[in-house]
């Protein structure tokens, strides 16, 4: 870990992207420490545009794309779609590392100095309420990538990744537990939520989050550890400032873009331009959908050739991370797993009205009425599939709900990916091995 802190701080010198080259986190000759409200601000906009785009990774190894033999960056990302984490040709991308802990570099120097300079303000709470909350949301992503998914009987045993809460450069760590990654995210949401002072983003900088994108945070996190009444509960807090849904039958707007009447936080760039550019749907996903009836289809998907190109990104205005969909499928799974079946239906209900035709929508119902709970815990997963296509969602998905087989053809060869296959959790980069023995 030391020379992978090094690397951030010679990474923390140059702020060049957004003007904030006057600061470091150790201050040599002709630059100066970050005190004010002003100068943490700069900092904490360095700490989100950092924030990696590794959900558009995650794609590729999930079964909602196949992937392009004929580009020219194929060989850069054809091992993660093979699910090949070890002994990688030299050229093959990493999942992000150094990247997600450059980020907590710069949230430590917020939360531990930042708090002590900046002069009291409501901009001060503020400041370091986000700064908590996006340090919660970078261990609860890498958790999830890096980590076995939450288990409660196993949680504790199960190697998470490090925590690195201090500035100290020279410190070595150790991966913590899944459970003592978890209670570090809630402790950060926490913190977060006794400073929050805007209760929502306005649109261009809802990048940040507000009190409402840290419930949305402390919804998903409540879902993914099973506990179902939090995840209801949260879900609701969120549904009651911010439960408006985008009627696709009278609006073009996609639901997953920055402006849209459902965003609550649009920070990650969940399907870049190079997973864009390198992939098609797969005809798994495809198949999901009623092409004459759901109207997410011409939204999302455009023919090229024999295939579908995924257009649900073009351009920074569809990042995305938290939106008022999500929060109803998190009510309506987590009332289906407190045994309340017709409820949890009608939840769901609600966005199925907004995304088929009403043809469509009353043929989809009269499918969900005879539904039993496992029949409608399936029609969920398949729905998510639909509606966060390309989100980023569906990596997690798998590894929380069935980790099912997956079968990738590249070059002509078959590549599975076996049920409860381990490679669902992501090998640590050898990068990192490389620099920390304790790995």
């Amino acid at each position: 870990m030391k020379k992978i802190t090094t690397i951030i701080a010679l990474a923390a010198i140059s702020f060049t992207s957004i003007g904030c080259d006057r600061f470091l986190d150790v201050q040599p000759e002709g630059k100066v420490i970050p005190v004010t409200v002003e100068d943490y601000r700069k900092v904490l906009t360095s700490a989100y545009a950092k924030y990696p785009s590794h959900k558009s990774l995650s794609v590729l190894r999930t079964d909602e794309v196949t992937i392009n033999e004929n580009i020219s960056d194929f060989n850069v990302y054809r091992e993660i779609a093979m699910w090949k984490d070890t002994n990688n040709d030299s050229a093959t991308a990493e999942f992000p590392w150094v990247k997600f802990y450059s980020v907590v570099f710069y949230l430590n120097q917020i939360i531990n100095e930042g708090s002590k300079t900046m002069q009291d303000s409501p901009e001060k709470q503020q400041i370091l309420a986000e700064a908590y909350a996006l340090r919660a949301y970078v261990y609860f992503d890498m958790v999830n990538l890096y980590g076995k998914p939450y288990n409660s009987a196993t949680a504790s045993t199960d190697r998470g990744v490090p925590i690195n809460l201090e500035m100290d450069l020279e410190a070595v760590l150790k991966p913590s537990s899944v459970q003592e990654v978890y209670n570090q995210v809630h402790a950060d949401m926490s913190k977060a939520e006794g400073l929050m002072v805007e209760q929502q983003q306005s649109a261009g900088i809802n990048y940040r989050f507000s009190k409402v994108a840290l419930l949305a945070l402390q919804a998903r996190t409540a879902l993914y550890e099973n506990d179902w009444n939090k995840a209801l509960s949260y879900a609701d807090q969120v549904l009651a400032v911010k439960g408006e849904l985008s009627n696709l039958n009278t609006s073009n707007t996609a639901p997953h873009h920055y402006m849209s009447v459902e965003s609550i936080m649009a920070l990650d760039d969940v399907f870049d331009s190079a997973a864009q550019n390198l992939s098609f749907a797969s005809t798994d996903l495809i198949s999901k959908y009623n092409d004459a009836t759901d109207k997410r289809f011409k939204i999302y998907f455009e023919k090229n050739g024999s295939q579908y190109k995924i257009i649900k990104r073009g351009s920074s205005e569809f990042k995305v991370s938290f939106r008022t969909t999500e929060m109803y499928f998190i009510k309506s799974e987590a009332l289906l797993k407190l045994g309340k079946l017709s409820e949890a239906k009608e939840i769901l209900s609600k966005v199925l009205k907004n995304r088929y035709t009403p043809e469509g929508y009353t043929s989809v119902q009269n499918n969900i009425i005879p539904m039993n709970a496992t029949d409608f815990m399936n029609f969920i997963l398949d729905e998510r599939f639909r509606e966060f296509a390309a989100e980023g969602h569906r990596w997690f998905d798998l590894r929380r709900a069935n980790q099912k087989k997956i079968t990738h053809t590249i070059n002509g060869k078959e590549y599975i990916l076996q049920q409860n296959d381990v490679r669902y959790t992501i090998e640590y980069p050898m990068s990192a091995k490389k620099n920390n023995p304790n790995l």
